[in-house]
C-alpha cells in the first residue's frame, strides 16, 4: 500500500497560516491541500507531492487543467483586449452566444444572458421567469444546492447552515421533496413510479392547497442534485413534471451548473430523460475555470427589455474564448470520454461496493458518480463520520475528493480523465476505506 503523505507539508502550512490571517472564514475547506500546478487530472502541491484529481475544482476544470487549447485560447484573447462592458459588443461574445443556441436542450431557438457564475445565472432565471410570466411565486426542491446569492439562496435546501442567520430570504419559494430513490419520502400507490409519485405531490397538496397555479411563475430543479448528494430522480419525474408545468402554463427552470456541458455523457443531463426545459441555468465547467456563467432560454420567452437586466464582467472576452474551447474539446472528445470512462469508473465503483458493506448506494451518469455510505444497508442510516474520514485518507494517499449530501463521496474528474487513471485512483479510494473502516472498529473496541 502507497505511504501515507505527511500533510499539509511546511510551504502549504505557512500558507495556509496566512489565509487565515486575511481571508474570510466563510471558505468550506475541508482539507489542507495548497495547489501549486495542474496538468490534466494531475496536481501537484506547493510542498511538490502528486495528487490525482477527482474533484475538478467541483466540476469545473471539465478539460482538465490548463489545457493547451484552453491556455492558448485565454492567452490569444487578453492580448487582444482584456475588458469590455455590456454596454457594446464583441464577437466572443457573439460567438459562445451562437453555440450555446446549437447545444440547447430544446428544438426552439435559444438566447443567452451571460454571467459570471452559477449563482448569479439562477438569479437571472428568476428574474426573467417573473419578468415573463408575470407571476411571484417558485417551487423548488428539498436538497437542492443553487447558489448564495440572496435569490438562489432561497431555493437552496440541502443544509441548514447555508440559511443560518440569513433570514429573511426571498419570498415566494415553497419547498418540496425530491424524487431521490434511494430516501423517498412519500408513498407511491402500487405500480406508481417515484417520480410520477412527487409530480402528484405538487399538483394535490401544494398546487391543490397551498399555492394558486396562476401565480407560479416556475419550477426551479437540479437535473441531478449536486450538493444535496448527487441524486439522479426515478425515471418518470421529468416526464411527469414536463406534463405539469404544460398544463399550467408554469416555466420548468432546470439547473444544470454542476450537470451540465458534457458531465453526464451528453450536452445537458435533462436530456437523459428525453424532456425539454424552458430555461438552463449553466456555470462550472462551461469555461475549464474561467469565471462564467449563462442561463441558455427559449427565444420567445426573453422578452425582458434594455435596462431590464445587465451584469458588467458576464461575458467576459476572456471567459468567452476559454468557453468555446472548451465546448471545442467536449464535443470532439471527452463528452465521448465521460460516456466511456464514467462507465467504466462506475463499474469499478459497483465492485468495491461489493466488498464493502459501509457502501449503501452507487449512482451516476457519465463522470458524475455518487458514492453513499452508511452504518447499516437495512436501515440506510448516513454514516457521515465514515466519509469524512475516508475523504481525508483518500487526500493522504494522493487523491482529491469531496463530499456532499450527507454521507455521499462524489467522483466529478476531469473529463479527459483515462481508465488508467481511474484504475489509480480507485486502488487509493479502496485503501482509503479500509483505513477508514480500521479507525471505525477501533473507535468502537475502545
Amino acid at each position: 500500500m502507497k505511504s501515507a503523505l505527511q500533510l499539509p507539508g511546511p510551504k502549504a502550512k505557512a500558507i495556509i497560516d496566512r489565509d487565515q490571517k486575511v481571508i474570510s472564514p466563510s471558505y468550506p475547506r475541508d482539507y489542507p491541500f495548497v495547489m501549486d500546478m495542474g496538468r490534466g487530472v494531475e496536481v501537484w502541491d506547493v510542498d511538490g507531492n502528486h495528487f490525482l484529481d477527482f474533484a475538478a475544482g467541483i466540476a469545473v476544470t471539465s478539460t482538465g487543467h490548463s489545457h493547451p487549447k484552453v491556455v492558448k485560447a485565454i492567452q490569444e484573447q487578453a492580448e487582444k483586449f482584456i475588458h469590455i462592458s455590456s454596454d457594446y459588443y464583441h464577437h466572443q461574445w457573439v460567438s459562445l452566444g451562437e453555440k450555446l443556441n446549437q447545444i440547447a436542450p430544446f428544438q426552439e431557438d435559444a438566447m443567452s444572458f451571460m454571467t459570471n457564475s452559477g449563482t448569479e445565472g439562477v438569479e437571472a432565471a428568476i428574474k426573467l421567469a417573473r419578468h415573463y410570466t408575470g407571476r411571484s411565486q417558485f417551487i423548488g426542491f428539498l436538497g437542492g444546492f443553487h447558489g448564495r446569492t440572496m435569490g438562489s439562496l432561497a431555493f437552496t435546501a440541502s443544509k441548514p447552515h447555508y440559511l443560518e442567520g440569513f433570514f429573511p430570504l426571498m419570498n415566494g419559494v415553497t419547498h418540496v421533496p425530491y424524487p431521490d430513490p434511494y430516501r423517498p419520502l412519500l408513498m407511491s400507490k402500487p405500480g406508481e413510479d417515484y417520480g410520477e409519485t412527487v409530480v402528484r405531490y405538487i399538483e394535490q397538496q401544494v398546487l391543490g392547497k397551498v399555492l394558486p397555479h396562476r401565480d407560479v411563475a416556475g419550477i426551479l430543479v437540479e437535473t441531478i442534485q449536486g450538493e444535496g448528494g448527487y441524486i439522479i430522480p426515478a425515471p418518470g419525474f421529468y416526464p411527469a413534471l414536463r406534463d405539469l408545468c404544460d398544463r399550467y402554463d408554469i416555466l420548468l427552470i432546470v439547473d444544470e451548473v454542476q450537470s451540465g456541458m458534457g458531465r453526464t455523457g451528453k450536452w445537458w443531463a435533462i436530456e437523459h430523460f428525453d424532456v425539454e426545459p424552458d430555461i438552463v441555468c449553466v456555470g462550472k465547467g462551461i469555461a475549464s475555470g474561467m469565471p462564467l456563467g449563462a442561463i441558455i432560454a427559449r427565444k420567445s420567452l426573453m422578452t425582458w427589455t434594455k435596462g431590464t437586466h445587465g451584469n458588467t464582467f458576464g461575458g467576459n472576452p476572456i471567459a468567452c474564448a476559454a468557453a468555446l474551447a472548451t465546448i471545442d474539446l467536449i464535443e470532439t472528445e471527452y463528452m465521448q470520454n465521460a460516456q466511456e470512462v464514467g462507465q467504466y469508473m462506475l463499474e469499478r465503483v459497483v465492485k468495491i461496493q461489493e466488498r464493502h458493506p459501509y457502501i449503501g448506494d452507487v449512482r451516476g451518469k457519465g463522470l458524475m458518480i455518487g458514492v453513499e455510505f452508511v452504518k447499516d444497508r437495512e436501515t440506510r442510516e448516513a454514516h457521515q463520520k465514515l466519509r469524512d474520514r475516508i475523504i481525508h485518507k483518500a487526500f493522504e494517499g494522493g487523491l482529491l475528493l469531496l463530499g456532499c449530501g450527507k454521507s455521499t463521496i462524489r467522483f466529478a474528474p476531469p473529463l479527459n480523465i483515462s481508465k488508467t487513471q481511474v484504475d489509480e485512483g480507485m486502488q487509493i479510494f479502496e485503501e482509503a476505506i479500509s483505513l477508514a473502516v480500521g479507525l471505525e472498529v477501533s473507535a468502537h473496541a475502545a
